[in-house]
């Protein structure tokens, strides 16, 4: 392990797959798991106590283990589309990959696959689970963006009546009910209102800390983190928000970060471009975001996990499930709807003091365009490029590291 690594990111790391383990024994001892995608209300599946494995967080750790490529090919087997939403898609061709090339042992069957509709191609993969034996679909609808607040980050802990519309937090709330309804039948427990609340608590705790971390690394001359490590510090604990786990989890992040700036500690000793990254990570390949320090003193300071983890899940309010509804009915809309999307990321470059953008657009992600105009449009640098993050097919054809360096050589100059 480098010494330059983040203890939290490791210690994240191996508490995630200590769980992934657990669960698995629990789920095939008979137990009910279910597979959600990132922006379902994860948080009734913890009321309930029914462990759920999301669906971005296991296509990351099949594309890490280098069975992406096998996992899409089992997809494209079942006369389904290899070359579509594969961060979605990849765990239904992990479900038939021989169990010796199945990572960590493989995923158990769940009992119940949640999704919003984010898209008409991911309802029919979660149909496709649906269509697995003994696997259970729902999904959640999607609601447009209407209205769009400027600074919605300073506006939805609190006042997310006015920044999502009572229309739309109605219906969603509608839907998380009927969920729970769901639920209880399936599973012959009951709703506990209190203990979604303390789970909202904690989940605004969590989000806290990891505000004060983001705004602490913006604020830091050098870099003291390199994204390839917060990514993982960051999200494993999200899988795990409204724990006292992912509370102890990003406070310890923050306190890390925070003993590096005090020391001085910078991962780039010869700092001289700062970089933002816009788009999911590139599982197969986290390796690739230092190797431009060396050569071009450029270092990677931004990624959205940490970023939308501080902005984007605090939600405070005496009704639970309504404030639930709330972090969840414009998740999509924060991270890629503009000018939701725009002026938030603008917000983050400016606050980071970046010099040039990465910007990842997958085939699944609105308005890319208009991210790179507006950020183009303030005089910073953007290099788009058009791949998936977890289809090491992909990526490759899309020479990423070849094109960063260009990028870095041609349109990003080097601070004096």
């Amino acid at each position: 392990m480098s010494a330059d690594r983040l203890s939290s990111a490791v210690a994240a790391t191996r508490h995630q797959k200590e769980w992934f383990a657990e669960i698995a024994a629990r789920a095939r001892n008979g137990e009910p798991i279910a597979i959600a995608n990132a922006d379902a209300p994860l948080e009734i599946l913890r009321a309930f106590d029914i462990p759920y494995v999301v669906t971005q967080w296991w296509s990351s750790i099949i594309a890490a283990k280098q069975l992406g490529p096998a996992a899409m090919m089992k997809v494209a087997q079942r006369g389904l589309p290899d070359f579509s939403l594969q961060y979605d898609s990849m765990p239904l061709g992990e479900q038939d990959l021989p169990a010796d090339q199945r990572p960590w042992g493989g995923l158990p069957t769940p009992a119940f696959a949640v999704a919003e509709r984010s898209g008409d191609v991911t309802q029919k993969i979660f149909e496709q689970w649906g269509e697995r034996p003994g696997t259970e679909t729902f999904l959640l609808s999607r609601t447009a963006a209407d209205p769009v607040p400027p600074r919605w980050w300073e506006l939805v802990p609190h006042d997310w009546e006015s920044a999502f519309g009572t229309d739309r937090l109605d219906l969603l709330q509608a839907e998380i009910g009927e969920l729970i309804e769901w639920l209880e039948e399936r599973t012959g427990r009951r709703f506990d209102v209190d203990r979604l609340a303390e789970i909202m608590r904690l989940g605004n705790e969590q989000a806290a800390w990891n505000r004060r971390t983001r705004d602490l690394i913006a604020s830091a001359r050098p870099t003291p983190v390199t994204v390839n490590d917060t990514m993982p510090a960051v999200m494993a604990p999200q899988w795990h928000r409204g724990t006292a786990w992912g509370v102890d989890a990003a406070r310890g992040l923050y306190e890390e970060v925070a003993a590096r700036v005090d020391a001085g500690f910078g991962v780039c000793p010869g700092e001289r471009r700062r970089l933002m990254w816009i788009g999911r990570g590139l599982w197969s390949d986290l390796g690739m975001y230092q190797r431009f320090q060396e050569e071009f003193g450029a270092v990677f300071v931004w990624s959205m996990y940490l970023a939308i983890a501080a902005d984007g899940y605090p939600r405070y309010g005496d009704d639970p499930v309504r404030a639930l509804a709330a972090r969840f009915v414009g998740f999509t809309d924060q991270l890629y709807v503009p000018p939701w999307s725009t002026q938030w990321y603008l917000k983050e470059a400016l606050s980071h003091g970046v010099d040039g953008v990465v910007h990842l657009v997958a085939d699944d992600t609105p308005g890319g365009g208009f991210i790179t105009e507006a950020l183009e449009a303030a005089g910073i640098p953007v290099l788009e490029i058009r791949a998936n993050n977890a289809d090491a097919r992909s990526s490759a054809a899309a020479r990423i590291p070849e094109r960063i360096a260009e990028f870095l050589r041609t349109r990003v100059p080097a601070r004096g």
